[in-house]
């Protein structure tokens, strides 16, 4: 869940910048241009993918919190972790108050990025994901489990503002959509990390390898930069340029770049508008309809209960199959259908992908539908002869959801949204997502195996392809003036 930097500019230190702060950044470039000419080099790519990757290992950290429960969950529901009795209810609990966190972060987690830095926001998670751990391995109550799961979830939804938020204020404009793509592969890639070391390890030691995960984060990124646009705001030039120069490289033309931030900073200053003259546009409020109406089909596709629940779903179904190889199949399409989508996005436009994301995954879920309402009718071995098509269904709708819905609407939220507005509306759609994303899980367990609960997903993904084709516009290449104006003819 991310917030673009843009949005977060509006408060009012920024309006106390004066023109001759401007004037002696502007004095330092012109020094350096008032020398022989230097041959500037491009700037240095690896340093940003790291620096970007660095910050992404919250994200993986992220991913073994939502993918805890799938392969330990018979363990769980059994009793056997650390003898806590827990029922089908109970289990609901455990894996939705990870969401329950998620939500109640993402709007406080701008304002901590704001106040105390990209850089140290995240370093801060640390402290959540710790402590949320520590409660997880040595509880003894029941109570400590789900206080355990909310804090490493608050974890989860502060890592959704604040890695998407640096990675897209380090980048040069040549990768930002290149590091931009880091933060829901490496999510991914936690959850299917989970799904395989909980295959091999006991549940205790599966745990503490998830708890282990914030420390690599630590270990990688604890070097890197500050965002070199947060240093700016705050008026600490010197330490932006050398921000700058550890991203780009010594032979980087950094002072120009610091001239164009510096810009966009006084631009954003002075462009102050009421928010009742923007929410008053057509523009805007169909923008945050489809900011809105995205993240509830998303959700509503059931994605969070695959993930958290998926080796329960093969059990549901009657799939002769080792329901943790199955889930294992499930993580490592998702990490592969997210890797595609980062490489077809800017190729084939987000309209498209979310068309035929949303087409599949309803055919999914009716087929799901279909063979839950049929299951109890037959015998064994007829049973046999289709239980390939459940497992093919869960395979496609994992691909189909990560390569278009999963990510996209990350995406064009923040591209459909004006500036002035995007930290409040993306923060708001993202508790909506997280809420849903509770819901789903927390009723989910209580009539898995039932086909009403895919009969109800389809509904929703049917209903999520219609409103793509008629209500979504596409913003490949679009400016964010060209997109407001297609937005004024959609209804």
């Amino acid at each position: 869940m991310s917030q673009d930097r843009d949005s977060l500019l509006n408060n009012g230190s920024i309006n106390s910048i004066s023109s001759n702060h401007f004037d002696n950044i502007e004095s330092h470039a012109a020094d350096s241009g008032s020398q022989d000419t230097p041959s500037y080099a491009p700037p240095k790519i690896f340093r940003q993918l790291f620096a970007g990757f660095s910050a992404c290992l919250s994200a993986l950290s992220a991913g073994v919190v939502l993918g805890w429960t799938s392969p330990i969950l018979d363990y769980l529901t059994s009793g056997k972790y650390n003898d806590i009795p827990i029922d089908n209810n109970t289990m609901g609990w455990i894996g939705s108050f990870a969401t329950l966190g998620a939500m109640a972060m993402c709007i406080p987690a701008g304002f901590i990025c704001d106040l105390i830095g990209r850089k140290k926001a995240l370093l801060a998670l640390m402290i959540p994901f710790l402590l949320g751990w520590s409660l997880i391995i040595f509880a003894r109550t029941i109570l400590e489990l789900y206080f355990g799961r909310l804090i490493t979830g608050m974890a989860v939804g502060a890592c959704c503002v604040a890695a998407p938020l640096y990675n897209g204020e380090i980048a040069h404009q040549d990768i930002r959509g290149k590091l931009g793509s880091f933060f829901q592969l490496m999510i991914c890639t936690g959850i299917f990390l989970a799904y395989l070391v909980g295959k091999f390890l006991s549940p205790h030691q599966f745990t503490l390898f998830c708890a282990s995960m914030p420390f690599v984060f630590l270990v990688c990124f604890v070097f890197q930069p500050e965002s070199p646009n947060y240093l700016m705001k705050k008026f600490q030039y010197e330490n932006a340029r050398k921000a700058l120069l550890v991203l780009r490289g010594e032979n980087y033309n950094v002072d120009e770049e610091l001239l164009q931030i510096e810009g966009h900073l006084k631009e954003s200053s002075q462009s102050a508008v009421s928010l009742r003259s923007i929410f008053s546009k057509k523009s805007v409020k169909v923008a945050i309809l489809i900011s809105f109406g995205l993240m509830v089909f998303q959700q509503m596709t059931g994605i969070n209960a695959i993930i958290l629940y998926s080796s329960n779903m093969f059990k549901s179904v009657g799939v002769h199959l080792d329901p943790n190889l199955g889930t294992i199949m499930i993580g490592l399409f998702q990490m592969i259908a997210t890797f595609l989508a980062s490489l077809l996005i800017e190729k084939l436009g987000r309209k498209l992908l979310l068309f035929i994301s949303m087409s599949t995954v309803t055919v999914c879920c009716v087929v799901i539908a279909i063979y839950l309402s049929v299951k109890p009718h037959l015998d064994n071995e007829e049973l046999k002869e289709i239980s390939f098509l459940p497992v093919t269904a869960f395979c496609l709708f994992v691909i189909a959801f990560s390569f278009g819905i999963g990510p996209i609407p990350w995406m064009i939220s923040s591209e459909i949204i004006p500036t002035e507005i995007r930290s409040m509306v993306s923060s708001t759609a993202g508790t909506l997502n997280w809420f849903l994303a509770f819901m789903v899980t927390k009723v989910y367990l209580l009539v898995a195996g039932e086909a009403c609960i895919f009969y109800i997903f389809t509904v929703f993904t049917l209903l999520g392809t219609i409103f793509v084709l008629l209500v979504v516009p596409e913003t490949k290449g679009k400016s964010i003036t060209q997109i407001q104006e297609e937005l004024n003819n959609v209804f």
